[in-house]
């Protein structure tokens, strides 16, 4: 990382004013350790002085907190934020309509980079075009640093840990909540999910320069609706980015094993459920192809909005993992609070810090949670009171 004598500031966190911003700068005002340099970035210094006073209110020392102005499309001012910091935060999206200058700018500048995107096309454009760029400067770009994907991501480098095979490993994550969404998820899924055609070339494009690992494979698998044995669950496959971010880490890591394949759901009690969840989700899917449907579903939903503190509190989320290799069967959780805002911008905040403050792997460029951080981001995220178990 750059050496703190050579930045004025160790952290900047874009996208403040926020839904998800503000809960991740409530996270850092009270969890950051004494000293930190760090500012808030935006493009509205009226609600970035907003932020500012509230996070002031209970912690006085931030009242002089450093306000950064400067737009997501302005690409001199992001260069010039990145050149003055060692690690940038953010939460602006959808990423594939705002995130590339950014990624752009800590690429070249050297600048550590967190996100917390869920969109495939994004990453994987970002890999293309910027990939070489932060290996040969050294920055570490690390997406999807929220519920997507660290509890998926480092839930299967601690079942893979526990298991201890030796040789092929087959694992499959099983996704279960209760909460509820924001403005700004709902906006980047509903992208997603309209760019099916683009998602899918950016996915091609990334295979044709992306190096594989050598004597090894690691791979996504897509799995079909069943009832879980293990688990009493029934299964949906997911189409979400965490079994992708999942097999990169397998690829990248040898304790995956020589063979590794991955496949994701989301588990029900009932079957009713089950058949529910895929029949919304292929109604959402289907609305997102039709442009007026889709203007309309989105003006519906508000960017910025989201649950309130009583509704988050009561909020819940467990990711279950079963694993086979070596002849044996091994079952895992991740289990912690509201998943897509409270903890979210814990585990944001914690990778951000963990980047800044711990002693990672030496790696750079486009690169996992698991691959850049693994032990000291699991044992930062076990402290918070977010837990990784051996279930059964």
């Amino acid at each position: 990382m750059p050496d703190s004598a050579d930045r004025d500031l160790d952290l900047v966190l874009f996208g403040a004013t926020g839904f998800t911003g503000g809960l991740t700068a409530d996270y850092l005002a009270e969890h950051a350790p004494s000293g930190l340099r760090w500012a808030l970035a935006g493009r509205s210094e009226e609600k970035l002085k907003a932020v500012r006073s509230r996070l002031a209110a209970d912690h006085p020392a931030l009242a002089d907190l450093e306000l950064v102005v400067a737009d997501a499309s302005d690409e001199d001012a992001l260069a010039g934020v990145a050149a003055r910091t060692r690690v940038v935060v953010t939460t602006v999206g959808p990423y594939q309509q705002f995130g590339e200058p950014l990624v752009s700018a800590c690429a070249a500048a050297g600048t550590d980079y967190v996100d917390l995107t869920g969109e495939p096309e994004f990453v994987d454009r970002m890999y293309v075009a910027h990939h070489e760029t932060a290996r040969a400067s050294g920055a570490r770009i690390v997406h999807a640093c929220g519920f997507d994907s660290i509890p998926h991501d480092l839930g299967a480098y601690f079942t893979v840990q526990q298991l201890g095979a030796t040789g092929p490993v087959t694992m499959r994550g099983v996704v279960r909540s209760n909460a509820t969404f924001s403005g700004g998820t709902f906006h980047s899924a509903m992208g997603a999910f309209s760019r099916a055609r683009q998602m899918r070339e950016a996915m091609v494009a990334r295979r044709k320069v992306e190096p594989r690992p050598e004597g090894r494979s690691s791979k996504a698998v897509a799995g079909k609706p069943h009832r879980d044995s293990v688990l009493g669950y029934w299964l949906v496959p997911l189409p979400t980015i965490d079994p992708f971010v999942v097999a990169r880490s397998g690829a990248a890591l040898p304790a995956y094993g020589p063979t590794f394949r991955y496949s994701h759901y989301a588990g029900t009690k009932t079957l009713r459920y089950a058949a529910g969840g895929m029949v919304g989700a292929g109604a959402v899917g289907l609305a997102a192809q039709v442009p007026p449907l889709r203007s309309f579903l989105l003006g519906r939903v508000k960017q910025g909005d989201g649950p309130g503190e009583s509704r988050r509190a009561k909020s819940w989320f467990t990711v279950d993992f079963v694993a086979e290799g070596d002849g044996r069967t091994i079952h895992t959780r991740v289990s912690g609070g509201d998943p897509g805002y409270t903890e979210t911008a814990k585990m944001l905040a914690e990778s951000a810090l963990c980047l800044l403050l711990d002693d990672n792997p030496d790696v750079a460029g486009s690169v996992t949670t698991a691959q850049a951080m693994g032990d000291n981001l699991m044992a930062r995220l076990v402290a918070a009171g977010i837990t990784f178990e051996v279930a059964g």
